[in-house]
């Protein structure tokens, strides 16, 4: 079973849930953007959560399944198509082969998700399918796809074979389920959203004026943006120390602030260490909200407490575990 590409899109990407293990050599974790579309995506075909994946940012690929699938897609609306047909997010799909899957001009958020029941199956890199483009390695090639090229796809799980079973027949060339995850699991693609952040280790450092401009300005998206991370355009944030710091750990949601003053946010392929100044940290549980802003788009930082972004992660976690038992029994029914 296989996809062919027949148009590649702006950036399309084979992503799963990161190459962990290895950052102590220097090797990032890579990995989707937005995890938690990914991994609601998988799900909804029946697979492990951190199966490969499509990563189609902005403007998607056109796609032809070259047999039977059972498919979702998550993340941001990019107007897609089945046969010229509009398709629904959030939906197990089940396509028939010969159908070609496209997209139009992005309507809310930046990144969607395409997952097919038992996976995308390109050749495992240190463990993991997920393309590092700077480095060259994992996904296919280690590249962006490109006009031509064709994705294996594995053998589906029980799960997925009888969902796709279900939605067979009710209709000539695709089909999708009624039931969908709750909205609590679908992403907030607010015009100006609200990233919840806590304080950084050195959010101390900088000036009470830059800390309460932190908390209380807007922040644009800048061009300078890819999967590394996104330069922000903002209030000058000034520290009140010019004292030196060592290289130390930085992660996905990381809000650095360079000489220039102007804060950048780590993302997905973010480097393994860092030496500017942390001044907040992105909670995971918006990690979703942060990975579909857009160039131009602008959003504010609101602070949460530890403990706030412990209990909001938790209940995501517990969100997730609900929609795969949910979906184990509809399996069955």
């Amino acid at each position: 079973m296989s996809l062919s590409i027949l148009r590649p899109g702006l950036l399309t990407t084979v992503q799963d849930l990161g190459r962990c293990g290895y950052q102590k050599d220097g090797i990032i974790v890579s990995g989707a953007m937005d995890a938690t579309a990914l991994r609601v995506a998988n799900l909804l075909v029946g697979d492990a959560e951190d199966a490969a994946g499509l990563e189609i940012t902005l403007l998607g690929p056109k796609i032809r399944f070259e047999a039977d699938h059972l498919i979702a897609l998550t993340g941001a609306n990019l107007s897609p198509t089945l046969n010229d047909q509009p398709v629904r997010l959030h939906r197990a799909t089940w396509v028939a082969a010969g159908a070609e899957l496209a997209f139009g001009a992005p309507v809310a958020g930046s990144r969607a998700y395409l997952a097919v029941a038992g996976g995308l199956a390109t050749a495992p890199v240190l463990g993991s399918r997920a393309t590092y483009l700077r480095a060259g390695f994992g996904g296919l090639h280690g590249r962006a796809l490109q006009a031509g090229d064709v994705l294996p796809v594995g053998r589906p799980g029980t799960v997925g074979r009888h969902i796709g079973r279900q939605l067979e027949g009710a209709a000539a060339d695709w089909a999708q389920a009624r039931w969908m995850p709750g909205p609590e699991l679908r992403p907030k693609l607010a015009r100006h959203p609200i990233v919840r952040a806590i304080r950084g280790p050195e959010y101390g450092q900088f000036s009470t004026e830059s800390q309460q401009d932190f908390w209380q300005q807007p922040f644009i998206v800048t061009t300078e943006a890819d999967r590394m991370g996104f330069r922000l355009q903002g209030p000058a944030l000034e520290r009140e120390t010019a004292v030196e710091l060592l290289s130390t750990a930085v992660a996905f949601g990381t809000v650095q602030v360079p000489t220039g003053r102007q804060a950048i946010v780590l993302l997905a392929d973010h480097q393994t260490t860092g030496g500017y100044p942390r001044i907040a940290q992105v909670i995971t549980a918006d990690f979703s909200v942060l990975a579909q802003l857009a160039p131009g788009q602008s959003f504010r930082f609101a602070e949460v407490s530890l403990a706030e972004a412990q209990a909001l992660y938790l209940a995501q976690e517990q969100q997730l575990r609900a929609l795969r038992r949910g979906i184990g029994l509809k399996a069955l029914t």
